[in-house]
């Protein structure tokens, strides 16, 4: 798979199209699967000689909340602790700090079939926190919420890593890394094939974009060339359909001025303009096309 290296308290994540090998890396990182071949560390414990040791020093949650709905939020926590390994007394202790922490106290008896997809998820997290783990492996854990749940574990997950934990987070959901994760490795058959920041990521595929939308009056081939000449560049894209010409550019402000500049001398009032950096959507896209070809 390659080598992941983060500090404590740090939010990474782990991107790739359906297949790549993420949730498989995941599952061979918290020793419940063997790996195939080399080997890989977890919290400074061996995966595949201290397994044990290293299953005490991280938490996991899948893609499907591991809950007993007819239970209330405190019994499942105080459930999952024993199962854990806490006396009775610590695992209510326990059960109480995360209800505070995860503002779950309120709803703390009520079941866990009448929670919210977001209270839901929350919870669930919680209980891979029981243990405070050095690693908390994250595996899709807003698949299925609705924007405001999401928002809800988005925030979950920042206050853990300020807490210290390292987050590993798979998502297919690329704003979701983007907003998230400090840093980001991209697989793609089983390998890592990139890794950086989301800034560095992005900068692999050029420079800033800017995307000029013209009015049905203007002929597209006459602001294609104009625009062109004014940038010393083709366009990208060009969308007949909705009439944009999308470039590349060095500079925001710099292509915006050259753009508006043009423009103007030539008396054509653009329906539309937009400056962007790329997108991690892009990036992924880009890298993965390229994996697939190697």
């Amino acid at each position: 798979m390659g080598s992941i290296s983060r500090s404590p308290g740090t939010i990474h994540g782990l991107l790739g199209p359906n297949g790549a090998g993420k949730s498989t890396a995941v599952r061979a990182l918290t020793t419940l699967i063997d790996l195939d071949d080399g080997a890989a560390t977890v919290a400074g414990r061996n995966v595949s000689t201290q397994s044990r040791a290293v299953r005490q020093r991280v938490g996991l949650i899948g893609q499907s909340p591991a809950l007993d709905e007819v239970l209330g939020g405190r019994q499942n926590l105080v459930m999952f602790g024993r199962l854990f390994g806490l006396e009775k007394a610590r695992a209510r202790q326990r059960a109480d700090e995360l209800l505070e922490v995860f503002d779950l106290t309120d709803a703390a008896t009520r079941a866990v079939a009448n929670y919210s997809g977001g209270m839901r998820r929350r919870l669930d997290i919680a209980v891979g926190l029981i243990l405070t783990p050095a690693v908390l492996f994250l595996d899709e854990p807003t698949t299925g919420l609705d924007p405001r749940a999401r928002n809800e574990v988005w925030r979950t997950v920042r206050e853990i890593a300020a807490a210290g934990t390292t987050v590993l987070l798979t998502t297919q959901y690329l704003d979701e890394a983007d907003q998230l994760a400090a840093t980001i490795s991209v697989m793609n058959h089983g390998r890592v094939i990139a890794e950086g920041s989301p800034d560095l990521l992005k900068s692999r595929i050029g420079g800033d974009r800017v995307t000029v939308t013209v009015s049905q009056s203007t002929p597209l081939e006459r602001a294609t060339d104009l625009l062109s000449e004014a940038l010393s560049a083709r366009p990208t894209v060009v969308d007949a359909d909705s009439r944009t010409l999308t470039f590349e550019i060095d500079t925001a402000a710099g292509g915006l001025f050259s753009v508006v500049r043009a423009l103007d001398a030539a008396a054509i009032a653009p329906a539309d303009l937009l400056v962007r950096r790329p997108t991690l959507d892009e990036v992924f896209l880009h890298l993965t096309d390229e994996g697939s070809t190697r």
